[in-house]
């Protein structure tokens, strides 16, 4: 399971013209799912993104987390986090795992975020356009095979 992760001032999610999933100070996930991903990499990113210190503190360093913040994520799937750029001008997405399993993963790591912090979401598979106002910017990718 591949996410990026996105400090954030805000972000929102629109499907045909229509906000769909609207937040404030937080995170903007990206998260794609990779063929072979179990709730097991679901755990790993589980425990690692919501306490992960890189909003600043009063005096400017990155020692506080979404949770300490109270912040809020925007989760968004994005299969192409899965694709390979190896072979030719053309991706391949035969890594990325089959719809209908992607959903059941991707719905199960926003009902475990959402343990931690609010969490809003676009539509899974949907053509969306994802707004961000990266703050910093600071971005980090995680890919829970590495955990």
């Amino acid at each position: 399971m591949i996410a990026v992760i996105q400090r954030v001032n805000r972000s929102y999610v629109e499907v045909d013209g229509k906000v769909v999933g609207e937040i404030g100070k937080g995170l903007n996930i990206l998260l794609g799912v990779v063929k072979g991903d179990t709730e097991e990499d679901i755990e790993k990113l589980i425990k690692k993104i919501p306490f992960l210190r890189i909003f600043e503190d009063e005096n400017g360093k990155m020692n506080l987390s979404v949770i300490d913040i109270k912040g809020e994520a925007l989760v968004i799937s994005q299969f192409t986090l899965a694709g390979s750029v190896k072979k030719g001008r053309r991706p391949s997405f035969d890594n990325a795992e089959e719809p209908e399993k992607a959903k059941e993963l991707y719905q199960e790591f926003v009902k475990r975020l959402s343990e931690y912090i609010p969490v809003k979401t676009g539509i899974f598979a949907a053509d969306m356009k994802v707004f961000i106002e990266n703050d910093g910017p600071v971005t980090f990718i995680i890919d829970s095979k590495t955990l």
